[in-house]
């Protein structure tokens, strides 16, 4: 057997395992609450490899590394200094979003109606009986995820067309399709499981491949780090350097979008209890330090170990063709398996969280209120095709470029959403007139300032990210100012009863021991809390 042959049946054992774990978790997925949130089951090793492998997605090994090897011609450091400030922004930024929203989110969307998605936890949160803020959020879900999705379709088709040799848009086919079939069966659970086996790939496939590369690394190449080392030892901008401040700027933000995105959110929604929270925590902390550092080693490894051989248009392959140097066709098989786990890991959280935002959101609040749970459920996952055709579309250009595709949907939804979910778990005086007017300001901040002003240069070339959220905020604030009618006796009632159940420790055993239930988890869970509330008021 050739090589790439190896290497295509180590894939396809890989991608059956992925398949399989979704048949195993189709029975548990019956109905559309368990589908789209698992039953809020998830203990806290699955909380944080789920989270970050579907956070850092197919960019962390391949956008990322790419970003640093830009330039090369020119013998530029820019892009280095680019992605260590990036890092640094989403270390900051994942540490912010683990310390202050995951805890309070997950007591909070319990209390809130046992919200199961995050524009039915802004509903519940903010009473909207007519079901606007469900209906603007659903339609953000949809129309961002659509661009992120595709930016992990079109690094799974790079991918194959790099390592196979196959056509661009029959790579594009085939790593879709494999996507949406075990997103497909097995729902938030299958997602989740296997985001926790991806995450492991990823994390020692990114730790293995620059060490065993400068294994073999003669002085002449030590050397050429060095110099890299000494270029970049002043990470600030040097003068005839293209590298700027709105350049430091643009990648510190990065970490604002945290606070924003849906795929995130609900799995901390999504965890067992607000005591799962502080250990996964420190397991997602500990894995997104060490894997976004190896991915700059990546980028710095690839400059000296390829050097020519990587240009602008190739960069994002360098992870696969250090590994495609350096190992022997099984090893290879199973390092270039984590570029496929990054991919998945992330595509699947998007095409569920989108679908369920429709199905849940939309479809059962706004086109058929009388809708069954079963057909909730269909709708959910017609959804995910009709998410991935046009995804497919969007990513049919082989030019179009993870990172730019990635940042866009990054900032559209940490613009949108990043604002609202911080002071709605803070304040109690937000009311919904600006959180209707904090998510649309967001959303059309990004999308003008990304395809208008950002054309003007200057200190318009700053990431749309940054302008977003603080016009965002400042549209909260205003809308809830302007909005003279009172708050609601329910919003009242459920921040206070939030207040209490945060505080309280004694429910967390209650609810833990009530995880085995697979389809009667809600109900019980929000009588327990019911119950906690009543004993302390």
């Amino acid at each position: 057997m050739s090589d790439k042959g190896i290497i295509l049946l180590i894939f396809g054992l890989y991608l059956l395992l992925m398949v399989g774990i979704g048949f195993i978790f189709y029975r548990k997925s019956m109905s559309s609450s368990t589908y789209m949130l698992g039953g809020r089951s998830l203990n806290p090793w699955v909380t944080a490899f789920s989270a970050q492998a579907s956070d850092m997605s197919g960019w962390l090994l391949t956008g990322l590394p790419g970003l640093c090897c830009l330039g090369i011609a020119a013998g530029s450091v820019a892009g280095i200094k680019e992605s260590i400030f990036t890092a640094i922004g989403l270390f900051i930024g994942t540490a912010a979003n683990w310390i202050f929203v995951a805890k309070r989110l997950r007591v909070y969307t319990e209390v809130a109606s046992n919200s199961i998605t995050v524009p039915s936890f802004f509903a519940n949160r903010f009473d909207d009986k007519k079901g606007i803020l469900q209906a603007i959020s659903g339609v953000v879900i949809l129309f961002f995820f659509t661009f992120y999705a595709a930016s992990m379709f079109s690094a799974g088709a790079k991918m194959f067309e790099t390592i196979f040799g196959l056509d661009y848009h029959l790579a594009l086919l085939i790593g879709a399709s494999i996507i949406v079939l075990y997103t497909l069966l097995g729902g938030f659970l299958a997602v989740s499981w296997t985001d926790l086996i991806q995450g492991l790939i990823m994390f020692f496939a990114l730790i293995i491949v620059p060490i065993f590369v400068m294994r073999g690394f003669s002085d002449a190449d030590f050397s050429a780090m060095g110099e890299i080392g000494n270029a970049i030892s002043n990470l600030l901008p040097q003068q005839g350097e293209a590298f700027t401040w709105i350049t430091i700027a643009t990648a510190l933000s990065w970490g604002l979008g945290y606070f924003g995105m849906p795929h995130v959110l609900v799995r901390f929604m999504a965890t067992k209890n607000k005591k799962t929270i502080k250990p996964a925590a420190i397991i997602a902390l500990v894995w997104v330090a060490i894997t976004m550092a190896c991915a700059i080693l990546i980028g710095i490894v690839g400059r000296v170990a390829v050097g020519d051989g990587l240009t602008d248009a190739t960069s994002e392959t360098v992870f696969m063709q250090l590994v495609m140097n350096s190992f022997g066709p099984i090893v290879a098989g199973l390092l270039l398996s984590a570029i496929l786990a990054a991919i998945m890991s992330t595509a699947d959280s998007q095409l569920l969280v989108a679908s369920s935002s429709f199905a849940e959101d939309i479809y059962k609040k706004h086109l058929r209120k009388n809708a069954t749970d079963k057909e909730v459920l269909f709708v959910s996952r017609m959804t995910i095709i009709a998410v991935s055709a046009v995804a497919i579309l969007l990513a049919l250009d082989p030019e179009s470029k993870i990172f730019e595709l990635v940042k866009y949907a990054w900032g559209g939804f940490g613009a949108s959403f990043g604002p609202l979910v911080i002071f709605s778990l803070y304040s109690k005086k937000i009311k919904f007139s600006g959180a209707v007017a904090s998510i649309v300001t967001g959303a059309v901040t990004t999308i003008v300032w990304r395809y208008g002003l950002s054309h003007l240069g200057g200190i318009f070339l700053i990431y749309e990210l940054i302008p977003g959220f603080i016009l965002s905020s400042a549209a909260l604030w205003i809308g809830s100012l302007c909005d003279k009618r009172p708050i609601s006796d329910k919003m009242a009632t459920d921040y206070d009863n939030f207040k209490i159940a945060l505080k309280d420790k004694s429910d967390d055993n209650k609810i833990e021991d009530d995880q085995n239930s697979d389809c009667d988890v809600e109900s019980d869970n929000e009588q327990m809390m019911s119950a906690d509330i009543n004993a302390n008021n």
